[in-house]
């Protein structure tokens, strides 16, 4: 393997790239664990990981356990490109999906996990037993619910909706904001492919769904229709 797909390598690369500016723009990215924020702008985070590849899954779990940000952001970018990638083996597909569920811990905030769910995550289940998403929906940590909804958004993308449905309901009443959000472009994604099953959706649950999770779940829809979910809301008086 060449010098360069070397974790290290990255970390080298990188560094040459950092600004004490972005850093400080950077610092919402950071999670409760202490983050360390180089100070890299995220289009050059993924044109180095575009660089690094073919990098063995070894090394990109190198990067993952980095207490830098960035080199987790390297991590899962690389993941994703070698997901997205024809010419990746089934076999490898594998391996991505599963070293991404087993390092859940350091893929730990949701950037991390939109970088990521829905090419290593969801294009690997997609013709194979979601059980796996219904169980990171209850899962006591943020990021692993996150990574439920957002995966479904590779479902979604091939004409899919039905478990982006479920697990926005499974979901719906989650006490993060992250979530709701997440609940709410996964909804209006949905609904953009069957509109009759959203509208469905929040014919029952538009009166008592988080607003915020209404408010994307609607985007898309005319002023009067759109109206008509929010007053719900109002006449609740929620």
């Amino acid at each position: 393997m060449p010098v360069k797909m070397k974790a290290d390598e990255f970390l080298k690369k990188l560094k040459a790239l950092r600004s004490s500016a972005v850093a400080k723009s950077h610092d919402h990215l950071a999670s409760d664990d202490d983050d360390a924020i180089l100070g890299v702008r995220m289009g050059q985070v993924f044109a180095l990981a575009k660089e690094f590849m073919e990098m063995t899954l070894p090394e990109v779990e190198k990067m993952l356990e980095s207490p830098i940000h960035e080199m987790r952001v390297g991590a899962v970018s690389i993941m994703d490109f070698q997901a997205r990638s024809k010419k990746t083996s089934t076999e490898r597909r594998k391996e991505l999906f599963d070293l991404y569920i087993e390092r859940h811990d350091r893929i730990n905030t949701w950037d991390l996990v939109d970088r990521s769910a829905p090419w290593v995550i969801g294009s690997y289940l997609f013709d194979k037993p979601r059980k796996i998403l219904y169980k990171l929906a209850k899962s006591k940590k943020m990021p692993e619910r996150r990574t439920a909804i957002v995966s479904t958004l590779y479902f979604i993308g091939k004409g899919d909706v039905e478990d982006a449905f479920k697990l926005a309901e499974v979901l719906l009443h989650d006490k993060e904001d992250l979530i709701h959000k997440a609940n709410g472009w996964a909804l209006r994604f949905a609904g953009d492919k069957d509109r009759a099953q959203l509208l469905r959706f929040l014919d029952k649950h538009a009166a008592s769904m988080p607003r915020v999770t209404l408010r994307y779940a609607t985007e898309h829809f005319e002023k009067k229709q759109r109206d008509r979910y929010l007053n719900m809301k109002k006449e609740q008086g929620l």
